[in-house]
This record gives structure tokens, C-alpha cells and sequence, in this order.
């Protein structure tokens, strides 16, 4: 019996050194894997090479239009209609200002849109795609004499059904 014991004992004290042996070579991975010698210096010298590069991303401006209800163009079906909500995403600030003091033309313009187009054309992916690229270049024309450029991004469907 005092020899099983013994085997044991050395077993246990092989477990421990390797566990101890195998933590030290992690540690020492983790230390290589996250400690840059130099990487202090790169990113110094890139901060001072490119002040746009520390400059924190402008947050995207969303500006929501309230969901309307149009008569679609009628087709074969008969008469259809689109319900629709969408968020403009726009390049800055004033483009905001803009469109909202002027919101009233803004949905007037869309509704003339929206109502001209049939189902057909509307259902496709494409088709919202060429939607949302005709939105754009009827918000971004002048609403007024002397009106500073609007900068629209994108155009996003939050809600669309047609029936």
C-alpha cells in the first residue's frame, strides 16, 4: 500500500508542476501577444500625422417624415394604395433646418411622387431602390430662391404597404 501512495504523490506533484509550467507559458503568450514594444511610438507618430484620424465619427442626422396614405396610379388590379413612412438620413444639420421649415412642400412633393407610381413598379427591391434615388433628387431641388444646398444621404422605408 505505501507504494501506491508514493505513485500517487509523484503524480500529483507531476499535475502540479505542469499546471504551474503551463500557466507561465500562457502568461508569457499573453504578455507577447498584447504588449507592443514600439506600438506606442506608431501611434503617436499616426496621431500627429493625421488629426482625422483621432477625430471622433459625426454621429448620421436622421430626420423622420409621418407616415402617409396614397392612391396609387391604377392597374390592372384596379385601384391600389401605399402606405409609407421614411427617415431621411441627411449630411448635416442645416439640410435638417431646411427640410423641416419647408415640411409641408416636402410632403407634397412626396405624395405627387408616390401617387404617379404603380404597385407593380413599387414591390421589387429595385424598385423601392429607384423609389428612394427619385425621393432624393425631388427633396434636394430648390424649395425656395436663395435655399442653400440639401445634402440627403439616403432615403430609409421604416413602413411600406401596398395594397
Amino acid at each position: 500500500m505505501a507504494k501506491s501512495s508514493g505513485g500517487s504523490r509523484k503524480l500529483l506533484w507531476l499535475m502540479i508542476g505542469l499546471l504551474i509550467l503551463s500557466s507561465s507559458a500562457a502568461a508569457v503568450g499573453f504578455y507577447m501577444v498584447f504588449t507592443q514594444p514600439d506600438g506606442e511610438n506608431e501611434s503617436a507618430s499616426a496621431s500627429t500625422s493625421s488629426p482625422q484620424a483621432t477625430a471622433e465619427p459625426q454621429a448620421p442626422i436622421f430626420m423622420p417624415i409621418k407616415p402617409f396614405t396614397v392612391n396609387l396610379a391604377d392597374d390592372k388590379y384596379g385601384p391600389r394604395l401605399l402606405y409609407t413612412g421614411l427617415s431621411l438620413k441627411l449630411g448635416d444639420e442645416k439640410s435638417q433646418v431646411i427640410l423641416e421649415q419647408h415640411m409641408p412642400e416636402v410632403r407634397s412633393r412626396l405624395l405627387m411622387l408616390f401617387s404617379g407610381k404603380q404597385a407593380s413598379e413599387l414591390t421589387s427591391p429595385g424598385g423601392k431602390r429607384r423609389l428612394a434615388d427619385q425621393v432624393i433628387a425631388a427633396l434636394e431641388a430648390p424649395m425656395s430662391e436663395d435655399q442653400p444646398e440639401v445634402t440627403i444621404n439616403d432615403v430609409l422605408f421604416t413602413e411600406f404597404i401596398v395594397q
